[in-house]
């Protein structure tokens, strides 16, 4: 299979701080990777350097063959990144906000069309998008913002806490859009969640990282098996628990 994201021993060292120690993991085409661990255990460290927001210490990662030290703007036309606080222009149109945000990927205007009705497409918002942002629930705006995200036709897709916030059946939509992406354009997906439900519906591969170590990663089911446990939210305690020497 083709390798989309290829992680190898990234590490980031802050003054007193490992936030990030060897983290190696790969991403295939059309896969969904999820990255989860305890609060400061290094998730949001490793996204941001792979989204080349964060210069690594040490190791490197390549995105659809770009390296991210070497070449950080051809990486950076690869991906997409939607961080859990991401928002859009309340007083803009959902429509107007989305041609904004195209005209900043390409100045030609067939191109704007198409990012525009693609993320029109995505997001299944029909009418509304008429409607001014500032009108719309949170769960209008998170599929905005993740239609946003993907008109592009990224290569990979890195999304931290995707339905954070959001009510049962809109979190749903999210998830099922994602697997759709995933499924049906063969884009990869970078997550970051809490939610061990979402997570264990949504994701192909899953990494625990705790203290800036990548502890286990392998499918929910794999998982689950090996460490005894009936869902993944045990398969975490124990992994998590069980390292807490490093």
């Amino acid at each position: 299979m083709e390798k989309v994201l290829e992680v190898r021993e990234l590490s980031k060292q802050y003054t007193k701080v490992l936030a990030a120690d060897k983290v190696s993991f790969d991403i295939e085409k059309g896969e969904i990777f999820a990255l989860i661990g305890p609060n400061g255990a290094g998730k949001t460290t490793t996204i941001r350097m792979i989204s080349t927001l964060l210069t690594p210490t040490s190791g490197d990662a390549i995105v659809a063959g770009h390296s991210i030290i070497k070449e950080a703007a051809k990486v950076r036309e690869s991906i997409t990144y939607l961080p859990d606080e991401a928002g859009a222009y309340k007083n803009m149109t959902g429509k107007s906000y989305l041609r904004f945000m195209a005209g900043l990927f390409s100045t030609d205007i067939d191109t704007i069309n198409r990012y525009v009705e693609r993320a029109e497409r995505i997001c299944g918002l029909g009418d509304r998008l008429k409607d001014k942002i500032g009108t719309y629930s949170r769960g209008m705006i998170r599929k905005l913002l993740l239609a946003r995200a993907v008109m592009t036709e990224p290569k990979l897709a890195i999304l931290d806490e995707p339905t954070s916030g959001l009510d049962v059946l809109n979190a749903i939509e999210i998830r099922k859009m994602i697997k759709q992406l995933a499924a049906e354009e063969g884009m990869s997906f970078l997550l970051s969640s809490h939610n061990m439900l979402e997570i264990e519906f949504v994701s192909d591969r899953v990494g625990i990282i705790a203290k800036g170590h990548l502890l286990v990663t392998g499918r929910a089911d794999e998982l689950k098996e090996r460490y005894g446990a009936k869902n993944l939210e045990e398969v975490f305690e124990r992994v998590v628990n069980d390292n807490e020497i490093l």
